[in-house]
């Protein structure tokens, strides 16, 4: 077996420097992929850092892969060689367990990530569970569809377990990687949209991405005009919020939905759920029905994000572009492995 060419991490923080490995036999259930593309996630940063406390080193990053399938193992049902799929936080899951037979895949307490104990897309090949790689639509540019495999699924996912209406009146927090798909897709699906940001610089362009209002989200006085007025927030930030001013903006029976990965507690008030029926939740990802759902609806609806490219030869400087903020609003990596 040849080996698989990537970028890696050696340490926490470290820069990404070249590595090649071993990938060993190809599993039963595996495809393996030649990468195209490979968008570059928070999430990626989180690890590369080790702020999870799980990354291993050397660390592969990339779980917003997008290639071209170059072998199947023998199992493997439904795909084929040279098909254009898509890779994203999730490699595997056992298939057996009562969560994957009820269809909830991606919530498998044997599931692997993408970059989680194996590497990942900062590579010129990339191995998965067949399952987890989802045939791209061919009318989705496939230069930028990679960030829907991550960001794309965490914030659409929502929509299908709360079984959102098109007459829904939905909040997002936070315009940037994961806020900029949510407007889009929530416009497309028929509901009324609110954007909420802390940045007045961004009030234009959420209003562009599909937005009917936007709110400032450190502004106390804001918020408060809008009490009881909304089904649904999904907050997308990582950082601590005016849990008490958010849940006041929801109607009676309405939900604060989190897929931002928080660190610090949320101090919540009890009485601010209980006098209106309130809820609070918060998702992953999604199962791979609901990936090839996503696909399908940001096809028909040409939903994309916004992103900026840089060689996968750049990768350091790519990983600084997105730590410092720079990003309108997603980073993807263009494969340059021999060039």
């Amino acid at each position: 077996m040849s080996q698989i060419h990537a970028w890696a991490a050696t340490a926490a923080g470290g820069v990404c420097e070249p590595y090649a490995y071993d990938p060993g036999p190809m599993g039963a259930d595996e495809v393996e992929i030649a990468v195209e593309h490979c968008g570059i996630c928070h999430s990626d940063l989180s690890m590369l850092d080790n702020h999870w406390g799980m990354s291993r080193y050397p660390f592969v990053p990339g779980h917003e892969a997008v290639g071209r399938i170059v072998a199947l193992g023998e199992r493997v049902a439904g795909l084929r060689q040279g098909q254009r799929v898509g890779v994203g936080w999730m490699a595997h899951s056992c298939m057996h367990c009562p969560t994957c037979l009820s269809g909830e895949h991606h919530l498998c307490a044997q599931s692997q990530g993408t970059i989680v104990g194996r590497h990942g897309g900062f590579a010129d090949r990339l191995r998965c569970h067949w399952a987890w790689a989802l045939p791209l639509p061919e009318t989705l540019d496939a230069g930028a569809a990679g960030p829907l495999m991550c960001g794309g699924i965490t914030v659409f996912s929502p929509l299908l377990i709360h079984r959102i209406t098109p007459t829904a009146r939905v909040g997002v927090v936070g315009i940037g990687g994961l806020g900029h798909l949510a407007l889009q897709f929530l416009r497309a699906w028929g509901c009324e949209v609110t954007a909420f940001t802390s940045s007045e610089s961004k009030h234009a362009e959420a209003k562009a991405l599909g937005a009917h209002r936007v709110v400032a989200s450190n502004d106390r006085r804001a918020l408060r005009a809008i009490r009881g007025s909304l089904d649904l927030i999904i907050t997308t930030v990582n950082v601590s919020l005016d849990w008490q001013g958010l849940l006041g903006t929801l109607a009676p029976k309405g939900r604060l939905h989190v897929v931002g990965a928080v660190l610090e507690p949320m101090m919540i008030n009890a009485m601010d759920l209980i006098g209106g029926q309130k809820a609070i939740s918060g998702s992953p990802i999604g199962s791979p029905t609901a990936l090839a759902t996503m696909l399908d609806f940001a096809a028909r609806h040409q939903i994309l994000p916004q992103v900026e490219h840089f060689p996968m030869s750049q990768v350091n400087a790519a990983l600084e572009h997105l730590r410092a903020g720079k990003a309108r609003y997603r980073v993807v990596l263009d494969a340059d492995f021999g060039v």
